[in-house]
């Protein structure tokens, strides 16, 4: 076969496959992201854990995420009585989101609740922060148990748009972890 020949049955072969693709589109993912270790800072002279919170990091469930984890599958720790200071980003191209560290519930409420730490929420909780704009979260972690950081816009975190959070009364530099 000579080179023409060849480079005419590639060329083909590409558009069979594109065309394959045009009607069997390969599968969006639906894997959430590893932990970026840039997430989180800790500043152990001053006790305080500054999370990187990402509304919308990822297409996964429709962007309603936060750092491309739905359904409670991160969980930030801080050890009880530490600062804790939410960078939080709307990184989600279309869609208002907010972010508030509220009590574990067995139902996720439909909007807004009562945040478990005083300020423990940013500034436009129904409404929302817009894309591509921030707020930042500060409060103090006071009392041990296990916790949500959720979108307190309506719909949004009963879409799945939640993270858990724990405060430890037993450990002593705050974490990131997948699940738990």
């Amino acid at each position: 076969m000579n080179r023409r020949s060849l480079c005419g049955v590639v060329w083909m072969a590409m558009i069979l496959v594109r065309a394959g693709w045009a009607q069997n589109p390969p599968a969006p993912t639906t894997q959430t992201p590893p932990i970026d270790c840039t997430w989180l800072t800790v500043d152990t002279a001053t006790k305080t854990a500054t999370f990187h919170l990402i509304a919308g990091l990822t297409g996964l469930n429709g962007a309603l995420n936060f750092n491309g984890f739905k359904d409670g599958g991160l969980t930030v720790m801080a050890p009880l009585n530490w600062n804790v200071v939410m960078l939080f980003t709307n990184h989600d191209g279309m869609l208002p989101h907010s972010a508030e560290v509220i009590d574990s519930v067995k139902l996720i409420p439909a909007g807004p609740a009562d945040p478990a730490f005083p300020r423990a929420m940013t500034v436009r909780l129904a409404q929302g922060t817009g894309p591509e704009q921030q707020d930042t979260v500060r409060f103090v972690a006071t009392k041990a148990g296990s916790y949500m950081i959720f979108c307190g816009v309506p719909g949004h975190g009963l879409a799945g748009m939640w993270i858990k959070f724990k405060v430890s009364a037993t450990e002593k530099r705050p974490a990131l972890m997948i699940g738990r």
